[in-house]
């Protein structure tokens, strides 16, 4: 049994920016960082547009910006932390590019500014078309270079530890439901571990593993979210999955999808049906620039009434010079599969790119249980909304893994995280009764029937009766997953799926519960919004 003061699920963004700070405010304390995989395997290393940040205030405002957020949010956003994101971005984008974030510069010295839909100003700082993995690498090396942080990889965390695995009964009711820490399983020693800490923060990412084809890596499965519901944590706005418009079609490709940034429709690439025509007006004055929802809907539409997979985005009447110079990797995979985008078209087609709800937290990134913090895609901060503006997720995660930093920071100063009365009284994990499953089948084939449901029937455009049926299927998943799990060894194959499939459950609970059309949620039996506008909780 593990002791820390502060815990770090996730190397991420979100994660690394919080122990770094954690790292240098306190040099006699030990932050321990877990990640399930290799430390720079996170959505945040596939994030290729860029950052969206306000920081030329003669030709862009913290007004625009604002204003860009809240009309993409549908009537979702939480305006006060919209504000808190977009006056506070630029501060915590100087801290990165301190610690040697390089984003492309003009010839005069100044940063190239990209532009992307729903934004009224070219304000995407980024590093050619791999930003993430740019600020992923600046954030690595700071971390490295701190010797009271220790991250260990490749160690999955199963369950939070509350007082519930003290004998209570936890409802969601239950007042003052409290984190201990976690239980790992250490994929290298195949031990389950015991960690407790003063404080856990949970910056695990998102979850578009749940569908068939989506722009996440293959740790994109949930974990954080369907843990805290597993704890009786507060969960908002499930229902709200974005659907990136363009990922690159691979016939007969699931899982990962390679992104084509909407970064290339933002430099002038126009989105084309099968048959050569340029549709997007015929859906939104705004064009290819309009918000990803709109985006997303319009090609599905398009797909639909022509009978295709795919449609096409044409950057054939791109410069190539300026194209490789800023989409260098892009060019590299279409090239790979015989795509010259000088001559021929990009096929693309939509695939789960973000969660824009998760796990319900205040400004200082507090969850509904105590000491226990959320931040990053995992979390719903009430920034996004209905729909996420692009580019806005990697401000997010800066902004509130520093907010969420001044907070434990000011509790560890007054003396406010004392240990644990339990510590003594916490039980290792038992696992008697269990033993290895016989067929790994059981478990693929049930991941692969999650992925069929969720892409088919609450994808991009939904309907009650699809709702309905997915609800159905699921409840079968899930009681044969759960009666896996009681009765098997526990496998990072097997915790996935579960994760997974709580996932599902919550994004058709949300969905269902959402009768109208707002944002992400487009139901054909309620295509108007409701009067009344909502945080669908769970």
């Amino acid at each position: 049994m593990q002791q820390v003061d502060f815990l770090v699920i996730g190397t991420g963004i979100a994660g690394l920016t919080y122990a770094y700070k954690m790292a240098h405010q306190f040099p006699d304390k030990k932050i321990l960082v877990l990640t399930k995989a290799a430390a720079d395997e996170t959505n945040t290393k596939y994030a290729q547009g860029g950052v969206a940040v306000v920081n030329d205030l003669e030709r862009d405002s913290f007004e625009k910006h604002i204003e860009d957020t809240l009309i993409a949010g549908d009537g979702l956003c939480n305006k006060k932390i919209v504000e808190i994101v977009v006056t506070e971005g630029p501060e915590r984008i100087n801290e990165l590019i301190a610690l040697g974030t390089n984003f492309d510069k003009e010839a005069d010295g100044d940063y190239k500014r990209g532009k992307e839909g729903g934004h009224s100003e070219f304000r995407i700082l980024h590093h050619k078309d791999i930003t993430g993995w740019e600020m992923e690498r600046a954030l690595l090396e700071a971390v490295a270079s701190c010797s009271n942080i220790e991250l260990i990889k490749h160690c999955f965390v199963i369950d939070l530890i509350t007082q519930h695995h003290l004998g209570y009964l936890v409802t969601k009711a239950t007042p003052d439901i409290e984190c201990y820490g976690v239980y790992v399983l250490n994929l290298r020693t195949n031990e389950i571990e015991t960690i407790l800490a003063k404080t856990t923060y949970l910056a695990s990412g998102g979850n578009g593993q749940v569908y068939r084809t989506t722009t996440n890596p293959g740790i994109a499965t949930g974990d954080g979210v369907a843990m805290v519901y597993r704890a009786k944590g507060r969960i908002e706005n499930m229902e709200f999955i974005q659907f990136h418009p363009t990922a690159l079609f691979e016939a007969g490709l699931t899982g990962q999808a390679f992104l084509i940034t909407e970064a290339v429709r933002g430099d002038g690439g126009i989105l084309r049906n099968k048959d050569g025509e340029a549709f997007m007006e015929q859906y939104d004055e705004r064009k290819d620039l309009a918000p990803r929802d709109i985006v997303a809907r319009a090609i599905d539409s398009e797909m639909k009434r022509t009978g295709t997979e795919h449609v096409w985005l044409d950057c054939r009447h791109f410069e190539l010079e300026k194209f490789l110079e800023h989409f260098p990797n892009i060019y590299e995979k279409c090239k790979s599969i015989g795509i010259d985008i000088t001559q021929q078209m990009i096929p693309v087609s939509p695939a789960a790119h973000y969660s824009c709800g998760g796990i319900k937290v205040n400004e200082w990134g507090q969850t509904s249980i105590r000491n226990l913090y959320a931040v990053g895609e995992c979390s719903s901060t009430g920034l996004h909304g209905a729909n996420r503006l692009a580019s806005n997720s990697l401000l997010e995660a800066m902004v509130f893994a520093h907010r969420c930093f001044e907070h434990v920071s000011a509790k560890a100063l007054n003396k406010e995280l004392n240990d644990h009365h339990y510590e003594g009284h916490i039980p290792e994990w038992n696992a008697r009764g269990t033993m290895q499953p016989k067929e790994m089948i059981l478990i693929t084939q049930s991941l692969k029937e999650l992925r069929q449901v969720m892409s088919d029937y609450v994808g991009i455009v939904r309907n009650n009766i699809r709702l309905e049926r997915a609800s159905k299927r699921l409840d079968l998943l899930w009681e044969e997953t759960e009666q896996l799990y009681r009765s098997s060894k526990v496998s990072p194959q097997l915790l996935e799926l579960r994760n997974l499939i709580t996932i599902g459950y919550l994004i058709v609970k949300g969905a269902i519960f959402r009768k109208e059309s707002r944002g992400l949620n487009y139901n054909t039996d309620y295509p108007e919004k409701s009067v009344l506008v909502q945080n669908v909780v769970l």
